[in-house]
């Protein structure tokens, strides 16, 4: 399986679980809506931000590209899956149309997911690169003789 497939698929059926469990939790408590929707937000960001991280310290080439192509496979499945999962009967999900759901929901998870993973790869790829400088060694520094 490629690489941005398995990003694509694992965050994605992430976000449809959240946003499934977030719908529940809102027709439940209502009153709580802002500590759910900041729960399932941090949860998506901790997961791309820790996958993002472990790629960066592999030093892989092509990460920006591997985790937009994921981001925007992610984003447009996983809102095409909740529109139709909106319309089955006793799943609330915010009643957006179609067309709302395939551009600016897309979007925002596009966004979610690409801007913390390539902050997750920098910081993974700083972390691997001090450690390989430290492995090394820093060289004896010499002295001038005075003649």
């Amino acid at each position: 399986m490629t690489a941005w497939v398995l990003r694509a698929t694992v965050l994605g059926a992430l976000v449809v679980a959240l946003r499934v469990l977030l719908g529940l939790v809102m027709a439940s408590w209502p009153t709580y809506g802002t500590f759910w929707r900041a729960a399932c937000l941090l949860a998506i960001v901790a997961v791309v931000v820790a996958w993002g991280v472990r790629d960066g310290r592999t030093g892989a080439d092509g990460l920006t590209v591997r985790w937009l192509a994921a981001g925007f496979g992610a984003g447009l499945a996983s809102s095409a899956v909740c529109w139709v999962l909106d319309q089955v009967p006793g799943i609330e999900l915010g009643d957006a149309g179609i067309l709302y759901e395939l551009t600016s929901a897309a979007s925002f998870i596009l966004l979610l997911i690409f801007l913390p993973a390539l902050a997750g790869v920098a910081f993974g790829y700083s972390r691997s690169r001090r450690s390989r400088e430290s492995a090394t060694g820093a060289a004896e520094p010499e002295f001038a003789t005075a003649n």
